[in-house]
């Protein structure tokens, strides 16, 4: 796969990795933690990625996009059977499951619903920054990102260092020159700018990603990561999700995208080595898909969902989850997979495992001092 140097985020699928200012740290032997945030806009279905099989409801639900051959994993749980390097994981007790999850957001608005999994926040286009670049800031890690324009979920309250070039330009090697110079006093951003310089950090598909280009975005990300100076933190960016018709079962358009979500995984695993042991990947979405499916063989927009994670940082793989039940009374309005853990309390609890921080300062630089247990046993114990 043939990559330029230097190029950026736009489009439907991208990769930003951002490069925290901890290496005098990592040199002196702490040891270097990773965090991979692969967020899946248009709502992912959680009964699709982890059909729920205790009985016949799902089934009945879905004639027409049941998954027909899911991998059991437990007595009520299986996985799409396009998860296949994510359950390689689960063997090897590095992949679980958060389900019945969602962020506190009850609408169906794909934008209000995108913009607060990003900002961490509860009201739509309220606030300006997000939980993962107010969670850097809390602990002290600066962050140089080049994309178009720098997502929400990585802007801190001083605005992390960006780079936003033109539509149709990348930026140049003067251009990062002149950026050098302006750091020239800041060892770390300096060095930031050198790397940049010297191999990819953000690399832009905005149509019709395939697997090969999406191993290839996970590849760059793994080398990245593997460096013990370099970032810590890397985002992924799938769009796609949204399936209203034709979603389909084992096969078509939320199978594909899950294969993509696997192929991120799997290369990371593959590619990273003994540093995908201090690593935790983690998926992002804004809401669920409704149990029923519709007369479109597809499902609307719904509330709960499930989080997939994976890595060395898991100690056992296993199912997370207040199940809420998918009889009709338990249903959110009567359509929708209910949500009984809310899904920031999982993310400040990785977060505070990966920075090495408090679980309530995380709380309270990510998440506004909300109200949200830590879930740090039961993810990684």
């Amino acid at each position: 796969m043939n990559i330029s140097r230097r190029v950026f985020l736009s489009g439907s699928a991208s990769l930003i990795v951002t490069a925290p200012m901890l290496s005098k740290g990592f040199a002196s032997g702490i040891t270097k933690k990773n965090l991979v945030v692969v967020m899946l806009r248009g709502g992912m279905d959680g009964l699709t990625a982890v059909p729920f099989i205790g009985n016949g409801i799902l089934a009945k639900a879905r004639p027409d996009i049941g998954v027909d051959k899911p991998i059991k994993v437990t007595s009520n749980f299986a996985l799409h059977p396009r998860l296949k390097k994510f359950k390689k994981l689960w063997n090897e007790d590095k992949a679980s499951i958060i389900h019945a999850t969602s962020i506190p957001y009850i609408g169906r608005s794909h934008f209000e619903g995108q913009y607060l999994m990003e900002s961490g926040g509860t009201k739509p286009y309220y606030d300006k920054t997000g939980w993962l670049g107010r969670a850097l800031e809390g602990a002290g890690r600066k962050s140089l990102s080049i994309s178009l324009p720098m997502p929400l979920i990585l802007r801190g309250g001083q605005n992390l260092d960006n780079f936003m070039p033109s539509r149709n330009s990348l930026p140049t090697d003067d251009t990062l020159k002149i950026l050098a110079a302006d750091y020239k006093n800041d060892e770390m951003l300096s060095k930031v700018l050198n790397t940049i310089r010297k191999r990819p950090i953000a690399m832009m598909q905005s149509k019709n990603i395939t697997g090969k280009k999406i191993k290839g975005l996970a590849k760059i990300a793994s080398q990245q990561l593997n460096d013990i100076n370099g970032p810590s933190i890397a985002v992924f960016d799938i769009a796609g999700f949204d399936t209203h018709a034709d979603q389909g079962g084992d096969y078509g358009q939320h199978a594909r995208k899950l294969e993509q979500f696997d192929d991120i995984v799997g290369t990371l695993a593959k590619q990273m080595g003994p540093s995908f042991e201090n690593t935790i990947v983690v998926s992002l979405t804004e809401f669920g898909r409704t149990v029923d499916q519709n007369g479109g063989s597809g499902t609307e927009h719904g509330y709960g969902s499930a989080i997939l994670m994976a890595g060395g940082l898991l100690s056992k793989s296993k199912i997370i989850s207040d199940w809420p039940g998918l009889e009709k009374k338990n249903l959110f309005e009567g359509r929708d997979l209910n949500s009984s853990i809310d899904a920031r309390a999982v993310y400040a609890s990785i977060l505070a495992r990966v920075l090495d921080t408090d679980h309530q300062k995380v709380v309270n630089n990510a998440f506004f001092g909300a109200d949200l247990p830590d879930m740090t046993k039961r993810i990684f114990g």
